[in-house]
């Protein structure tokens, strides 16, 4: 499992770059939708680095809203599978 946070990461950035490159050409974009869902799957850390180093969906505000609820998800599903013995606790939270 060590390997999908860089992975992920990777080609969150690499669609985010290309993105930015159709954004710039007025080409077909990638749907907003197909973003989120990668940084959901592990790539909010390649996504956030893309966001700041290419300036690109970092100011749009429902964007980031969004991407921080699917970054804070992937960080609670990981914790929760990489540490079950916390699931009792969260039982007692809910």
């Amino acid at each position: 499992m060590a390997w999908v946070y860089p992975v992920a990461s990777a080609l969150a950035f690499l669609v985010y770059a290309i993105d930015k490159s159709a954004a710039r050409a007025a080409a077909r974009r990638i749907p907003e939708n197909t973003l989120h869902l990668l940084a959901l799957a592990g790539g909010w850390p390649g996504a956030w680095a893309a966001q700041r180093m290419l300036r690109h969906k970092s100011s749009k505000t429902r964007f980031l809203a969004v991407f921080w609820c699917t970054a804070l998800i992937n960080v609670a599903a990981f914790v929760l599978l990489a540490f079950p013995e916390t699931w009792p606790n969260l039982k007692a939270l809910l």
